[in-house]
């Protein structure tokens, strides 16, 4: 099925300007913008992705990754077909990407809005995740999905590259509860070269996304030689602090796949290094993903340094929270605990 898109203008002829997200695509009739699954007809821009999933799964909240988000919940996972991005170390890039999509004949399958809701309660789901792709292009899927689940009580949040526009974050705000943000880099260079993006729109829908109150947790990839540098981390890590200190950021272990088979996989002591300077930034909550041993995993209260929740992968080992407090020193701890 496909649905009229939201947030089009319509221009000269049968041209239109998609504002969904900050490529803001002019796109002539007959095409698509860059995520491949906008695409205009006869004037009318046409979400073609809509009710269709590549993909669902019942996982841990904490492989998204959230950690203060209902942890040690399951989070009834979903996704389309498609991204703004096309960064070539994806390792999601067989359905992320629509080409790649079509080229390896992966086949999607109706799920209307309601149902997903449904199959969510019957799992036990705390939550729904929009996520594995970017739910960005999939956007009035996720937007009935989430206002759907509101309705029964279920979260829903975003695992997303935060490209999204300003207006679009508003709008689905009343239905959202949380976003995971992927901060992949700090530089305009590296968002040019590497996502074909810009930096700045980025960060400025990610502060929009924190005015509006929703929660939000930052995840970086990251990858030898290309975003670890002291001085991107420090600019990441200083970024972050002035969302808010109690924004946790995820820095995770890169792994090759699709165009960068070449590269290494990140060394523990790169991730041990990065995970200081957030430290040293001020940050209160800084985790290591990816890596073996479940080192970087636990959450520590910023006031009285000890563990309030203990990890090992994607299990909960201790749960050291009342409420929202810090069970050994009152602390406030930061995010969504029902």
């Amino acid at each position: 099925m496909s649905k009229e898109a939201m947030f089009y203008d319509k221009k000269d002829g049968l041209a239109v300007e998609c504002f969904l997200c900050n490529h803001r695509c002019k796109i002539a009739n007959g095409k698509s913008g860059i995520c491949q699954v906008r695409q205009n007809v006869d004037g009318k821009l046409l979400a073609l992705s809509y009710g269709k999933v590549v993909s669902t799964n019942l996982d841990p909240i904490e492989k998204k990754p959230f950690f203060h988000m209902l942890p040690g919940s399951n989070s009834f996972s979903i996704a389309s077909v498609g991204c703004n991005f096309h960064c070539g170390f994806c390792q999601n890039w067989e359905i992320s990407q629509a080409g790649e999509a079509a080229r390896l004949k992966i086949e999607s399958r109706d799920f209307a809005p309601e149902a997903v809701v449904s199959r969510a309660q019957e799992c036990g789901a705390g939550s729904i995740s929009c996520t594995y792709t970017e739910p960005t292009v999939f956007f009035e899927y996720a937007y009935d999905v989430a206002k759907a689940a509101e309705q029964k009580g279920i979260y829903v949040n975003l695992v997303t590259n935060g490209y999204m526009t300003p207006q679009a974050i508003e709008v689905i705000r009343p239905y959202l509860d949380a976003c995971n943000v992927d901060l992949k880099g700090f530089s305009e260079e590296f968002y040019q070269n590497v996502c074909g993006a810009h930096l700045e729109p980025l960060l400025e829908s990610i502060r929009t996304m924190k005015k509006l109150g929703l929660w939000l947790e930052i995840t970086t990839l990251l990858i030898p030689g290309m975003n670890d540098s002291d001085e991107e981390l420090t600019k990441i890590a200083e970024f972050i602090c002035g969302l808010g200190k109690e924004t946790p950021w995820h820095i995770s272990r890169f792994h090759p796949d699709f165009k960068y088979v070449n590269l290494p996989p990140t060394p523990l002591a790169s991730l041990q290094k990065a995970a200081e300077i957030g430290r040293k930034a001020g940050l209160y909550y800084v985790y290591i993903g990816n890596a073996s041993g479940g080192e970087g995993e636990d959450t520590y209260c910023y006031e009285c340094k000890k563990p309030v929740i203990k990890r090992m992968g994607y299990s909960i080992l201790d749960y050291k929270l009342k409420g929202y407090k810090c069970g050994y020193c009152g602390a406030t701890i930061h995010g969504i605990f029902d």
